[in-house]
């Protein structure tokens, strides 16, 4: 993909509306020419997902996903702005590979790195500062390196951030957008929940041989 300059993805972004970052994959992708980078957008349905993300999406439903041999299962809303569109089979078909990602990312905590709450990030933060690596180097280079990590780690913890399970070239955030885009309206991941069959409980372990032992010395 070719580089672009920062005016160009501005001159995009301002076009469209889009995002900075899929403006700049747009122009990438299209050699620097932003005629082809708006069809592009388009095509993707990037450019009027995000004319219309700023609309309230109060709508929508609540999807479960159950993973063959019923040991995990999800939970999850999403939004859109009306009845109908939330009835049709875009819409659902969307609902239910959200859920299969959830499913299928055990370590995803939150919808997006925004809902992170702060103390979880300064957790993460202590975390890597105290890693033995990081030992003798200037606490400027520290600083960085901690800041890359941390980037890093909070996409993992971020459903929109994952690659899609079924198109690893896209994130679920552009499949999202993508959706969005041929619907017409606003949509949004709002919450979820994971379960995982036994998660929590705890088991005691016994020592058979030793109760064998036990039973045959009484």
């Amino acid at each position: 993909m070719a580089a672009v300059s920062a005016k160009l993805v501005k001159e995009l972004r301002d076009k469209t509306g889009a995002g900075m970052m899929d403006c700049k994959k747009a122009l990438a992708e299209t050699s620097g020419d932003t005629t082809k980078a708006v069809e592009w957008l388009r095509q993707k349905g990037i450019a009027s997902a995000e004319k219309k993300s700023s609309r309230a999406a109060a709508e929508g439903a609540i999807g479960s996903y159950i993973h063959t041999g019923a040991r995990v299962g999800v939970l999850l809303e999403l939004n859109c702005e009306t009845d109908f569109v939330a009835r049709g089979d875009l819409f659902q078909g969307l609902l239910r590979d959200v859920s299969m990602q959830v499913a299928a990312c055990p370590n995803v905590e939150y919808v997006s790195t925004d809902d992170i709450p702060q103390d979880i990030i300064d957790r993460e933060k202590s975390i890597e500062m105290g890693r033995d690596d990081l030992d003798g180097k200037p606490d400027q280079m520290k600083v960085k390196i901690v800041e890359g990590r941390i980037g890093k780690r909070l996409k993992e913890m971020s459903l929109l951030d994952q690659p899609f399970i079924r198109d690893s070239s896209m994130s679920v955030a552009d499949l999202v957008k993508e959706v969005a885009g041929k619907i017409g309206e606003n949509v949004k991941v709002r919450r979820f929940t994971r379960y995982t069959l036994g998660e929590g409980i705890e088991i005691e372990q016994v020592d058979f041989a030793t109760e064998v032992a036990s039973m045959t010395n009484s």
